[in-house]
């Protein structure tokens, strides 16, 4: 029999505040890396303390943790939940808000804020913020990537028939009884939306595709109108029977 171990701990970070001015050692004080799992709820646990390591009082900030990815671009943005516990706080990055968010490294940064003014924490004692979580998208694999589907142009001169882009319905990756799950957006689009499969290991003009399912629109939907459907496909397509023009904005299509 193995025996192996797991551990359940607190995942606690310390930061220093610079509440009141102090003299730097140049000395790095705690910068552990944080761990996201994509699929779970996360719980960080930050204390603050100043640079004697002592806790300090937060019971008038709101904490604010932001994430950056490598474009400087906000992916996380985060209020904190002060704990009884002197200058600690808890965040909860759920399980939504990293789903759109690849796997990678970014930055952050932990500011303490109130009406009268605004503090920044470091993850050093030589005032350095440069501090980084990881992204980790394979302990836990969350759904595929959703598609996008906004091109459609007639099949042939006048025949009032229009097609969209053939996507891959991913049949290595899906079993016998594989889901997929399609969303049209319409903005009084009226007529058939047809969504159409083919087991053909390439797409070309001679490609046969059949019908797996039929919406039809009345123009009224405010709404996106989701379409559930099951089987090993080589491609998807949806075609419809009045020009979408304007009138279908996207398919979002997941395998």
């Amino acid at each position: 029999m193995q025996l192996i171990p797991r551990y359940l701990v607190t995942n606690r970070i310390n930061i220093v505040a610079d509440v009141a001015g102090f003299i730097t050692e140049y000395r790095p004080v705690y910068n552990r890396q944080i761990q996201l799992y994509k699929g779970v709820d996360n719980v960080v646990e930050f204390k603050v303390v100043n640079a004697d390591q002592k806790a300090v009082d937060i019971s008038t900030y709101t904490p604010k943790v932001y994430g950056f990815g490598e474009d400087k671009t906000m992916l996380i943005e985060k209020n904190g939940i002060i704990s009884t516990t002197k200058g600690v706080f808890t965040v909860t990055i759920t399980e939504n808000d990293l789903l759109n968010i690849k796997q990678q490294y970014i930055g952050y940064n932990i500011l303490l804020q109130n009406d009268d003014n605004k503090v920044l924490t470091y993850a050093h004692s030589n005032f350095d913020n440069d501090a980084t979580m990881y992204i980790n998208a394979r302990t836990m694999p969350g759904p595929m990537t959703t598609y996008a589907v906004t091109q459609f142009s007639e099949t042939s001169v006048n025949s009032d028939v229009w097609a969209s882009e053939s996507i891959t319905a991913q049949p290595a990756i899906n079993g016998n009884e594989a889901l997929h799950t399609a969303a049209i957006y319409t903005d009084g689009y009226v007529g058939d939306v047809t969504v159409q499969a083919t087991l053909d290991n390439q797409v070309s003009d001679g490609t046969t595709w059949a019908t797996v399912s039929t919406l039809t629109f009345t123009g009224s939907e405010t709404q996106p109108t989701p379409v559930n459907f099951n089987g090993v496909f080589s491609y998807l397509r949806f075609k419809t029977d009045a020009d979408p023009a304007n009138k279908i904005t996207k398919v979002l299509v997941r395998n």
